[in-house]
């Protein structure tokens, strides 16, 4: 909007005197709140509770009007900038200087962003039991006094300073954007996640913000489902969806290693995709990755990824479970901050997968959503967004959750199907599903707690059916992991028994990309699986290079349209 050449604008504050800020010629106001919200003159309020501060902004001559501490009001709209006309918001130019990156436009514009309203700590993740144990952020520490693992948990009084509409309208306006780090999809929920943390300590390849794609086909012809989604984590920095923990982990040994904490590094026992994600995140720092890997159990293109990004990768003769309890030595020794999710800050991260998917369904609640399961954080994360969403009013529910396991790695399954009874770890058998040749889970209380929450289920798939269902969504038009086949291989046995109703919403969460996986399809289309039918393989055709030989194959193997 076109400003006079001379005006006054008063901000109102309900504690504070009426402030009166002048706007000379080709200047402009900035209005913005703590957490980075622009606002237009002459289209809002800007009502602030708090301190209020007025600071040179770009070499332009405009102003920030900031609110250093306090609340704003709900009814604002979305962000934006105020430019001298609005012809100017229209071309091309630069929105920064050209020797000025994004951070340091974040730092210009909004400070260092920590907050003075929010805050975060550790708590024993103990549901039901009252306790005075708390942790800051800032100290190494991953059980409480007792063993319990720990919770990251949010000044709810704080966040609920706000309405449900608020927050909607906040985290939708920062999708899409480049701004630092509120691109990131899990970044742009800052407030929700780490709030006191510098922006300028942040590693983020602005992860976040997937697909959720609606499978038609598959759910139509497979299923005889109209509303089938898939939340297809895996499209992401490092190929799986455990990008959305790492950014926040490793941010927060950013943040300590420049508060001159003496840690050597960052270590992990893996899979496969926890090491891809640590390693990359830790070369973008800049910061050691240790990694420890059981031999001969992972894909090639999963192996290669820390090797890439210049982790130390130890190839160890055991299993996951055998890597956990040597990293976990390790890092009770050695300065070696832990990256596993017994740490709970990942599952910060993670969280922010479900609150996404309520943004991409407009802020409606889906019925079901179904999680594969390993080491089980995830499925507990999935809960904690949902269920953050419902308690600080953004919806009105939790959708039930479905966590799927292997059946050679099913700990959960059968303590689900034993009716919650005691639960026994077990010794994984090998499958496809490699990410998740889990036997004894770090996070089985937080699954049960979760599960038991919002009235869920586990489910389990057999090798053959987690590939044929792979397979079969693969000739419908996906390529997904074999953890993605064990939630379908699922899904198809829940709505066999009527449990998944035919119109019933249902989001399927792919947790990696189906191109970490492809020696596991090369084997299933050439039938070299032993025992197994691999009844979808589509392998190639050994054809003559003749016309003839070529007419003779089309003609009987294709139809017409």
């Amino acid at each position: 909007m076109a400003l006079a050449s001379s005006a006054m604008m008063q901000i109102h504050s309900p504690l504070l005197q009426t402030h009166q800020v002048g706007i000379r010629n080709k200047q402009r106001v900035i209005l913005c709140n703590q957490m980075g919200i622009q606002y237009k003159l002459g289209e809002v309020g800007f009502h602030c509770r708090g301190v209020l501060s007025l600071q040179k902004g770009d070499k332009n001559g405009s102003f920030v009007v900031r609110a250093e501490s306090g609340t704003v009001s709900a009814d604002a709209p979305g962000p934006t900038s105020i430019a001298k006309n609005d012809k100017n918001n229209c071309n091309n130019k630069r929105a920064r200087p050209g020797d000025e990156n994004i951070r340091q436009e974040a730092a210009r514009l909004h400070g260092n962003g920590t907050s003075h309203e929010f805050s975060a700590k550790y708590v024993p993740f103990c549901p039901g039991t009252k306790t005075d144990e708390e942790y800051s952020l800032d100290e190494i520490v991953y059980r409480s006094r007792s063993g319990c693992l720990l919770d990251v948990q949010h000044n709810m009084d704080a966040l609920k300073r706000y309405d449900g509409k608020y927050w909607r309208n906040l985290f939708d306006s920062r999708v899409g954007k480049t701004t630092w780090p509120y691109g990131s999809g899990v970044w742009s929920k800052k407030e929700w996640v780490l709030p006191e943390i510098d922006n300028d300590h942040i590693v983020s390849a602005f992860e976040g913000n997937s697909n959720l794609f609606w499978a038609e086909r598959y759910g139509k012809e497979i299923l005889g489902m109209n509303d089938l989604w898939v939340k297809h984590c895996g499209i992401s920095h490092t190929g799986s969806f455990k990008d959305l923990g790492m950014t926040v982990l490793v941010s927060q040994v950013n943040r300590l290693r420049k508060m001159n904490r003496p840690l050597m590094g960052v270590g992990c026992a893996s899979t496969g995709d926890t090491s891809a994600a640590l390693s990359a995140y830790c070369a973008a720092a800049g910061i050691p990755a240790i990694v420890f890997l059981p031999a001969n159990k992972i894909s090639i293109a999963q192996l290669v990824q820390p090797i890439a990004n210049g982790a130390l990768v130890l190839s160890l003769d055991t299993d996951f479970d055998g890597c956990m309890r040597l990293i976990r030595e390790v890092t009770a020794e050695l300065p070696i901050y832990l990256a596993n999710s017994l740490n709970s800050l990942r599952l910060e991260g993670q969280k922010t997968a479900a609150i996404e998917i309520l943004q991409q369904f407009d802020w409606e609640v889906p019925d079901w959503v179904i999680v594969p399961g390993g080491n089980l954080g995830n499925i507990y994360a999935f809960y904690k967004g949902f269920q953050m969403c419902k308690e600080l009013g953004l919806v009105d529910r939790v959708p039930r959750l479905v966590c799927a396991q292997a059946a050679n790695a099913n700990p959960l399954y059968l303590h689900y199907k034993s009716g919650w009874k005691d639960f026994k770890a077990m010794k994984a058998s090998a499958t496809f599903a490699s990410a998740i040749q889990i036997g004894d889970p770090v996070s089985i209380d937080r699954a049960v707690f979760a599960l038991q929450s919002c009235d869920g289920i586990v489910e389990e798939a057999t090798e053959e059916e987690l590939m044929d269902a792979a397979a079969q969504a693969d000739l419908k038009g996906m390529f997904i992991c074999p953890h993605t086949g064990v939630a379908l291989a699922a899904l198809v046995k829940l709505r066999s028994k009527g449990v998944i109703g035919l119109n019933d919403r249902t989001v399927v969460v792919s947790t990696a990309h189906g191109l970490k996986f492809t020696q596991s399809k090369i084997d299933y289309h050439s039938h070299k699986i032993p025992d197994m039918k691999c009844q979808y393989a589509n392998p190639p055709l050994q054809v003559k290079a003749d016309f003839g030989s070529v007419m003779d194959v089309l003609k009987k193997k294709l139809a017409p349209l």
